[in-house]
């Protein structure tokens, strides 16, 4: 597995060595492992490093997930080092692929971003989107066991972003106010990383995956403005909601919030297919899973993260009259 350290991976490491799996880890940073679990140091950004590590284990494994793959030049050395030798490789991909969409739920084959798009702001799908591609190619002409799996927006432990769950904890722990942008009506299509990680165990050893892409999310849906309540609850605090005036939000230098989608409007992303050809069902509900994350957060997790609200204070002081 490439990563391993950190959230998706993390996870993921525990629930293949809860499934009796022999797990080996590549990544450039350690973190606590399941017993057992195999770890080997290596920073794939740097040139000749996959090459060098994994060369003489080209025959080691049945299943390769990557999880840390951003662009084609960081997925052509592993695909040169087990073209023909793996049963399956599985790239974690992301629904930032996707158009915006008048239709919903979204399904695997609606339309993504063009693969030649420069806009910086689609940089990280573009991306996903030529990973894809690239790996599509692979498996049409070399059949190369390749399986995308385009994650949703995650809740839960281990995050590596403060700007998911951990800064809204520490404002609701500290009273601050919240800002969301508008009535905070949008919606928002989340899933546990745990479920992530399950859906991801599940590939290894199905050959209906392998060529096929998978979007997935969580069952349920909740607005922006219910994310807050939520992670109020699990929190056991009331939160201080602060409405900004929409125009205002989009005329600030960066989001006010995580999800794109309080300024542009919610998707939501069929799972359908997972569930057929997986066996697999999310076990989270989004109350359970805040729940889940703040339990983490408030054992753990706390003092992992720098919170800097001058943002906020900023803000703030615009709504003054």
């Amino acid at each position: 597995m490439l990563g391993g350290n950190r959230y998706i991976g993390r996870h993921l490491v525990e629930e293949l060595a809860g499934r009796g799996h022999e797990v080996t880890v590549l990544n450039s940073h350690p973190s606590p492992l399941p017993e057992g679990v195999r770890r080997w140091h290596g920073d794939r950004r740097v040139p000749g490093v996959l090459e060098s590590v994994l060369d003489d284990h080209r025959h080691d494994f049945d299943v390769v997930y990557d999880n840390t793959s951003f662009q084609v030049t960081d997925l052509e050395p592993l695909a040169a080092l087990f073209a023909g030798r793996i049963e399956q490789f599985v790239f974690t991909s992301s629904v930032a692929v996707y158009k915006r969409s008048y239709l919903h739920p979204v399904h695997e084959s609606s339309p993504r971003h063009d693969p030649a798009d420069r806009d910086p702001r689609k940089a990280y799908g573009v991306g996903k989107v030529q990973c894809e591609d690239y790996l599509s190619a692979l498996h049409a002409e070399h059949g190369f066991p390749a399986t995308s799996l385009r994650v949703s927006h995650t809740i839960g432990p281990y995050s590596p972003l403060v700007t998911r769950e951990p800064i809204f904890f520490a404002r609701l722990e500290q009273g601050r106010p919240i800002l969301v942008p508008g009535e905070g009506f949008p919606f928002v299509h989340l899933v546990h990383v745990a479920d992530v990680a399950r859906l991801m165990a599940s590939v290894a050893g199905n050959p209906r995956a392998v060529g096929q892409v998978y979007n997935v999310g969580g069952s349920e849906i909740t607005s922006i403005l219910g994310c807050m309540r939520l992670m109020g609850r699990a929190a056991g605090a009331e939160p201080t909601i602060v409405h900004v005036p929409i125009d205002l939000a989009r005329r600030l230098p960066r989001p006010l919030l995580h999800w794109g989608e309080a300024l542009l409007g919610g998707t939501i992303y069929s799972v359908d297919k997972a569930r057929r050809d997986l066996a697999w069902e999310p076990q989270l509900g989004l109350e359970a899973g805040y729940r889940d994350s703040y339990a983490w957060f408030s054992r753990e997790g706390r003092d992992l993260y720098e919170y800097d609200f001058t943002f906020d204070d900023e803000v703030l002081a615009q709504l003054q009259p």
